[in-house]
């Protein structure tokens, strides 16, 4: 009697197994969704903090959303290769939609500045990589409702932002390299700028729908460091104190400035159109009257190969663009 009933219970208890495991498979994503998750799920978590405070994340992300494109193009270089990237397409450089399309990331188009919340839900990241300086609480707690978000307490200049990528994906050694190899190529062209230019002075001006603007020399800023640290270029002496990134001036002192070469920016915003500036700019007296203007020496400088194209590459192709500019 007890082994009879034994018997029923044992063959209860696997019949129940086999239902529930079936509900199990049922239940269970297919395909690449399913391997991701049990990659995920192996992988674990970790916490890092951002400028927000700690944050646990997959130590091994599946899907990966970056929202800053220079972000990306960081991870990239050092190895780690997300699966999304949002994209502005009227202000990226040329080079940076087939950069991610070689490396397979899908890029997301979407507005400048803005974030569409139902359209990043929809794409399931498992995490969010984003800048932190400047983010705002709210818009924060919002992409944390989609997926863990690191805010990078960062401004973008690689030189901050990749040690901390580094960091928070065990790649140092690789971070490391990248860094060495780029400071190697600035090296490189800083001698030939300083042996063609000497003491020479070089102006970065931004021409804007209803202003003129300079670039400071002491401004932190990517921008700032590379032309006036990182190139070792001489800013107008009237100019030389400057510590914001953008300054604006009046055209009337244009005979002050004394500017030897000018790279000239007519900045690319979306909502924005500078073409009336930069008209007024190139028909006034004072402007055709300047140095660099007489002699040829005006340069033009897209805004999307100086301000978004910050990067390993991106910057690398600038520098290039310099070099081929003041070098004969």
């Amino acid at each position: 009697m007890f082994k009879t009933r034994f018997k029923g219970i044992v063959f209860l208890l696997l019949a129940l197994s086999l239902v529930l495991g079936a509900c199990s498979n049922a239940s269970a994503p297919n395909g690449t969704n399913a391997a991701a998750n049990t990659e995920t799920a192996a992988g674990g978590s970790k916490t890092v903090q951002d400028i927000f405070g700690d944050v646990e994340i997959p130590s091994r992300p599946q899907n990966l959303l970056v929202t800053n494109s220079s972000y990306a193009e960081y991870l990239i270089e050092m190895g780690i290769v997300p699966q999304m990237v949002l994209l502005t397409p009227a202000v990226e450089p040329d080079y940076r939609a087939p950069y991610f399309e070689e490396h397979g990331v899908k890029i997301i188009e979407g507005e400048q500045y803005q974030y569409n919340y139902e359209q990043l839900l929809a794409l399931s990241p498992d995490l969010i990589i984003s800048q932190g300086v400047g983010m705002e609480q709210t818009v924060y707690d919002d992409l944390n409702k989609i997926a863990p978000t690191v805010a990078v307490d960062t401004t973008g200049d690689m030189e901050d932002a990749m040690p901390k990528f580094a960091e928070m994906f065990d790649k140092t050694a690789e971070a490391e390299q990248v860094l060495a190899e780029f400071n190697g190529k600035v090296e490189q062209a800083k001698a030939k700028i300083g042996e063609a230019v000497g003491d020479k002075t070089v102006l970065v001006l931004r021409v804007e729908s209803d202003r003129y603007r300079y670039l400071g020399a002491k401004a932190p800023n990517s921008s700032s460091r590379f032309f006036y640290e990182k190139l070792g270029l001489n800013i107008p002496e009237i100019f030389k104190d400057s510590e914001d990134w953008f300054t604006p001036f009046s055209l009337e002192i244009l005979p002050q400035i004394k500017a030897d070469y000018i790279f000239l920016e007519q900045r690319t915003l979306e909502g924005s159109d500078a073409t009336q500036s930069m008209k007024d700019l190139e028909a006034n007296p004072l402007w055709k009257n300047m140095e660099a203007v007489k002699n040829g020496q005006v340069f033009p400088l897209k805004t999307s190969d100086f301000v978004q194209g910050v990067g390993p590459v991106g910057s690398a192709l600038l520098m290039d663009y310099v070099v081929e500019k003041l070098v004969p």
